[in-house]
C-alpha cells in the first residue's frame, strides 16, 4: 500500500496515509507527468506534502479546490500546514446561483412525472432511481411517524428539575417491560432566565423532542414558575396523543417523584403495545455530523457517509447535513446543488446569518479548526469544510431548515446549527433524525437523544477505541472499495434502525444540548 494519496488530478499536494520519512521519495503525477518528489522533512500521517513549488501567495489546492494561500514560498516536498498556509476566505460574500446540470435534469424529470409520486433523487454513481425497496424493523406511530427505538423520555422544561428528572428515570426503569427499552431523562440548563431567540430555541427543541418518534411515551416535567412552563410549552408541542404524552408540575405535587413514576407506568403500558414491524427505508431520516476530524476525514469517513446518503435518498429516504460554520469555504458547492433558486437564497442566508452571528460577538469567522483538527492534519477552514461537506454526497439540496425546524421534504436537507458536537447532534435529532452518523478521526464517547453511530476515519482509532467506534472507514485506504463499504454502512444503519445498539447506547450514554446565543438573566 502506498503511503500517500493525491485526491484530485488538479491538487498540488498529496496527503500522507502513513508518515512519510524525511528523505523518502514518492512518485506522483503532476501536470500530466510523473514526478519524483523527495520529502524535505517528515510528513505526519494525515498531513499534506507539496508536490510542486508553490510561490508565496499562491493557491494550495486539495480536493480540486483552493484550501488557502501560501504564506511563503513552499518548495516541492515540503510539509504544508498552519505554519506556511493561511485561509483565503473573506467575510460576508455575495453569491450567484450557478446550478449544476443535475438541477435541470431533475426539473425536467419531475415535470414529466408530475402527479406520479416521484421522489428526490441523488445524482452520483451510487444512486439508482429503480433501487430495490429495503425494509427495517421499526415502530409505526399513530401520527404516521416511525421510530427506531421505543423508549420513554423524561423531558424537563427547566434546569431546576434536572435532578428530579434523573431520579424519576432511575426509579421508573424498574418497571420497563415488553418492547419498551429504557426510561431516559434529558437534563439541560435552560427554560428560564433566557430572552429572545434563546427562549424560543429552547421551547422549539423541547417540543421537537417531545414529538420525536423514537419515544413511545413522554413525561414532560415542569417546575411551575419557569418562563417555559408547561402551559407556555403546549402550543409549541401542538396536537398530541394524551396516552403518549403526560405532564407533571413539580410545585403542584406533594411527591413529584412518586407521582411521576406512576405516570410513567401508564406510559410504559401504552408504549408496550408497539412492536417492531417491517418499514420501508424511505421512512428513515439520518443526521450527518463530524467532529475531531483528521487528514483522512475527507478521504474515508466523510465521502463514505456521502455515498450512504446517496443510496438512502435514491430509495426515498432523507438525510440532514448541519454544522454551518464547517460549510464556510465549500458553501458554493452546496448552493449550486440547490434544486431551485428559492433554496439557493435560503442557503445563502444560512451561511451569511451564521457569519453575522460570529461578527456580532466580535469573533473571527474563519478560525474554526480545533487543536485536534490541526494535529490531525487540517490546516484551514477551507481544508476542513471541503472534507466536511463530502458527507452530503452528490444529491440535490431539497430543503433548508432553521434551527429547531423539523424536516418536511425527503432528500438532502441543510440545517442551521453550529459545529459543536452535542448542540449539532441534538439539533439533528430535533429536526427529526432517528439516527445520527458521526464521523471522527480522534474519537469521542458522547451521545445524543438518538442512536449516534461513530464512524472512524482511520483503523488505528477503531482498534484503540473499540468501546467508542461503531464502524471503521479506515479500511478504505487499506483494502476495501468505496462501493463495497457504502453498502456495508447502509446495511449496518438498517441493523441499527432495527434495534442493534451502538456503543454509546451500550454504555448507557444519552446527551442533549441546546444552542445558546444571548444573555442569561
Amino acid at each position: 500500500m502506498q503511503n500517500f494519496l493525491k485526491i484530485n488530478d488538479n491538487d498540488n499536494v498529496v496527503v500522507a496515509l502513513n508518515a512519510i520519512p524525511r528523505g523518502e521519495t514518492v512518485t506522483v503525477e503532476v501536470s500530466g507527468e510523473e514526478s519524483r518528489i523527495t520529502a524535505r522533512e517528515e510528513i505526519p500521517a494525515g498531513h499534506k506534502m507539496a508536490v510542486c513549488d508553490i510561490p508565496a501567495g499562491g493557491e494550495v489546492v486539495k480536493y480540486g479546490y483552493r484550501i488557502g494561500n501560501a504564506r511563503e514560498d513552499i518548495p516541492a516536498g515540503a510539509w504544508i500546514h498552519t505554519h506556511n498556509v493561511g485561509t483565503a476566505l473573506g467575510e460576508l460574500l455575495e453569491y450567484s446561483y450557478e446550478p449544476v446540470a443535475a438541477v435541470a435534469e431533475a426539473a425536467a424529470k419531475e415535470s414529466s412525472e408530475a402527479g406520479m409520486g416521484s421522489v428526490a433523487e441523488g445524482f452520483g454513481a451510487e444512486t439508482d432511481t429503480a433501487a430495490e425497496d429495503i425494509t427495517f424493523m421499526g415502530f409505526k406511530r399513530s401520527d404516521g411517524q416511525v421510530g427506531v427505538r421505543n423508549e420513554i423520555w423524561v423531558v424537563p422544561t427547566v434546569g431546576c428539575v434536572n435532578n428530579v428528572a434523573t431520579a424519576i428515570a432511575r426509579q421508573a426503569n424498574a418497571f420497563v417491560r415488553g418492547s419498551v427499552q429504557e426510561v431516559i431523562a434529558f437534563p439541560h440548563p435552560y427554560g428560564c432566565s433566557q430572552m429572545g431567540d434563546d427562549q424560543e430555541h429552547t421551547r422549539a427543541i423541547l417540543a421537537d423532542l417531545i414529538r420525536h418518534p423514537n419515544a413511545g411515551g413522554v413525561l414532560v416535567l415542569g417546575l411551575g414558575c419557569e418562563n417555559s412552563n408547561i402551559d407556555v410549552l403546549k402550543p409549541y408541542i401542538g396536537d398530541y396523543d394524551e396516552n403518549r404524552v403526560k405532564f407533571l408540575v413539580a410545585q403542584e405535587s406533594e411527591d413529584e417523584i412518586a407521582d411521576a413514576v406512576e405516570l410513567i407506568k401508564g406510559l410504559i403500558d401504552y408504549a408496550a403495545g408497539f412492536e417492531r414491524e417491517p418499514v420501508s427505508v424511505s421512512k428513515l431520516v439520518i443526521g450527518m455530523k463530524c467532529g475531531g476530524s483528521d487528514g483522512l476525514s475527507g478521504i474515508t469517513a466523510n465521502p463514505l457517509v456521502g455515498r450512504f446518503s446517496d443510496l438512502l435518498i435514491a430509495r426515498g429516504g432523507t438525510t440532514i447535513l448541519t454544522e454551518v460554520p464547517e460549510m464556510f469555504g465549500a458553501e458554493t458547492i452546496l448552493m449550486n446543488r440547490c434544486a431551485n433558486e428559492e433554496l439557493f437564497h435560503k442557503t445563502v442566508d444560512l451561511i451569511n446569518d451564521f457569519k453575522k452571528y460570529f461578527k456580532s460577538h466580535n469573533q473571527t469567522i474563519y478560525e474554526n479548526p480545533s487543536p485536534g483538527n490541526k494535529k490531525g492534519g487540517i490546516s484551514t477552514l477551507e481544508d476542513k469544510s471541503l472534507g466536511c461537506t463530502q458527507k452530503s454526497g452528490s444529491a440535490l439540496v431539497r430543503g433548508v431548515l432553521q434551527y429547531g425546524e423539523r424536516v418536511g421534504t425527503p432528500g438532502l436537507n441543510l440545517l442551521s446549527a453550529p459545529g459543536n458536537d452535542l448542540v449539532a447532534a441534538t439539533a439533528l435529532a430535533a429536526a427529526g433524525a432517528q439516527i445520527v452518523l458521526f464521523t471522527t478521526g480522534r474519537g469521542t464517547p458522547f451521545a445524543s437523544p438518538v442512536p449516534t453511530v461513530k464512524i472512524s476515519t482511520n483503523s488505528t482509532l477503531a482498534n484503540k477505541k473499540a468501546n467508542w467506534i461503531d464502524f471503521n472507514a479506515g479500511v478504505l485506504v487499506e483494502d476495501k472499495s468505496m462501493t463495497q463499504e457504502a453498502r456495508h454502512l447502509f446495511d449496518y444503519v438498517v441493523e441499527v434502525a432495527s434495534g442493534r445498539q451502538v456503543c454509546s447506547e451500550v454504555a448507557g450514554f444519552h446527551d442533549m444540548a441546546i444552542f445558546k446565543q444571548g444573555v442569561t438573566l
